[in-house]
């Protein structure tokens, strides 16, 4: 397997640092392991490093801005957050990224839609976005396999 750092979301990786305080803890997963085994992820969380306190009011992305369910725009949040998951791509030269399914920030190819109804839309979160524009693959934690099937080759 290649010994290339990834980057990923810091909720996946046990943190409570999602909208409600929670997380989407992942670490039991084989291949999350041995990662980390191999000190080869770098998390964070671009809602977070961008300014956001946990818990915070959910955002969702309406008309490419990030909008919470009380009507504020957060977007320059989200934009300093990507900004600073680039940042640390750059630093360690890191290709892939393992990002929340569904997130207004880390969500890639699925967000939800707007409508703060757990309705779902394509579309990517601002980070992800982000992201893909600077050529780091994205995968989701659905898509575990998919990466390490890139990486064992």
């Amino acid at each position: 397997m290649k010994k290339e750092k990834i980057l990923i979301s810091s909720c996946l990786l046990g943190e409570n640092v999602k909208y409600d305080g929670g997380n989407n803890d992942i670490t039991q997963e084989p291949f999350i392991q041995k990662l980390l085994k191999e000190d080869l992820l770098v998390g964070i969380c671009p809602e977070v490093e961008g300014g956001l306190p946990t818990p915070r009011i959910p955002v969702e992305i309406i008309n490419n801005k990030a909008i919470n369910q009380a009507g504020e725009d957060k977007t320059l949040f989200f934009k300093e957050g990507a900004k600073k998951a680039l940042a640390l791509c750059e630093e360690h030269h890191i290709k892939y990224a393992i990002l929340k399914f569904r997130s207004p920030s880390c969500g890639s190819n699925v967000i939800y839609d707007g409508t703060f109804s757990h309705t779902f839309r394509q579309g990517d979160g601002i980070t992800a976005k982000v992201l893909k524009e600077h050529g780091i693959e994205v995968f989701s934690e659905k898509e575990l396999d998919k990466l390490e099937k890139i990486l064992a080759n």
